[in-house]
């Protein structure tokens, strides 16, 4: 997995973009004769927290049925759950409209929001590209929580989504009723829930104790999982496709929303909820 420090490079590559935006508007200002080049670059930043919040907004519209079920999980920013054309449609509404009556910041603050959304555009292809190219599914060898031996390949075949966690971790704990949900909901999908670092009875008291069903919980005492695939921290949420590639990844605790959006977009499955969408 990919990242900078604790940030995903998702994060990183919007930081950078709203970084170039700001600089753009900035420079090209300063060209312009009577541009106040840092009206513009503020401009920019204020465009963006629209932009931002109008995106995050229009995706719990999306998944309301989802998210009025936990409301807490509306400020789990973590999930990343923004619908980024509507952010994007609502940065050049609102620099076109603060722009009406100055018009010698319109070139500017437009050429900066333009050139921050293309280096978007193009990080992310960069990055499908390189999650094209992610390992494929490992041959770990596993065991089951009644410590017989498994190895992970015995799942191949079919779309899989592969969680690194212990009992240990806060957001692990707060995440598995999601996955006990969601493997109702989609039957098609290997749910592999890895326990890592923990014994077989640490990890079914816990199991127990929080009264969850799932159907594929091993165990990884070694932790294996977490270095053969580069995880830097737990919950880390792995999703392969049919032929065992890698096709996204989500490292922190997930939503319900998030996780039916990455199935639906990944493994184009369907399920009772989504396919009403």
């Amino acid at each position: 997995m990919i990242g900078i420090g604790p940030f995903p490079i998702q994060v990183v590559t919007i930081i950078a973009a709203v970084l170039l935006a700001w600089l753009t508007a900035r420079m090209v200002g300063r060209r312009m004769p009577g541009a106040p080049y840092k009206a513009a670059g503020s401009m920019i930043l204020d465009a963006v927290v629209w932009g931002l919040l109008a995106a995050r907004l229009a995706y719990i519209a999306q998944w309301w049925e989802e998210y009025s079920a936990t409301p807490m999980a509306m400020i789990a920013l973590g999930d990343r759950g923004f619908t980024w054309w509507v952010g994007v449609l609502v940065v050049v509404a609102y620099i076109w409209r603060r722009t009406r009556l100055t018009q010698a910041l319109r070139a500017p603050v437009l050429a900066g929001a333009m050139g921050g959304v293309v280096a978007w555009v193009v990080a992310g292809g960069v990055l499908d590209l390189m999650q094209g190219s992610a390992p494929p599914l490992p041959d770990l060898q596993l065991a089951t929580l009644d410590e017989n031996p498994i190895s992970l390949s015995e799942y191949a075949g079919r779309p899989i989504v592969l969680n690194l966690w212990a009992s240990w971790c806060p957001p692990c704990r707060r995440e598995m009723p999601v996955f006990e949900q969601v493997q109702t909901e989609f039957p098609d999908v290997a749910f592999v829930m890895v326990n890592q670092g923990e014994s077989a009875r640490q990890a079914q008291d816990f199991l127990d104790s929080e009264g969850l069903n799932l159907t594929d919980v091993l165990l990884d005492p070694s932790s294996t999982a977490m270095q053969t695939m580069r995880s830097r921290g737990l919950p880390t949420t792995l999703f392969f496709d049919a032929q065992g590639r890698q096709v996204d990844s989500h490292l922190g605790e997930i939503t319900m929303p998030s996780l039916k959006d990455k199935m639906l977009r990944r493994f184009n499955s369907s399920s009772e909820s989504g396919t009403d969408k």
